[in-house]
């Protein structure tokens, strides 16, 4: 039967290795958040307006391309 072997760690090494674990599952589940957040509320003006149009890629997709006589407001 194979003997356990524990390694003494120091206390910083301990805590700077859940830290770690953290603030990776933190980070994804934020990446997440805000892109769910920017799918639901990519149909508000001010989003699209504000936010997406100025994205690179994206800008011309969220455009609006709407003429001015057509818009009631």
């Amino acid at each position: 039967m194979a003997r356990l072997a524990f390694q003494a760690r120091s206390p910083i090494n301990a805590g700077l290795s859940v830290t770690r674990q953290w603030f990776t599952s933190l980070g994804i589940w934020g990446v997440g958040a805000g892109t769910a957040a920017l799918l639901l509320l990519s149909v508000t003006p001010l989003v699209k307006r504000e936010f997406l149009v100025k994205v690179p890629v994206l800008g011309s997709y969220y455009e609006d391309k709407t003429p001015a006589c057509d818009k009631p407001f």
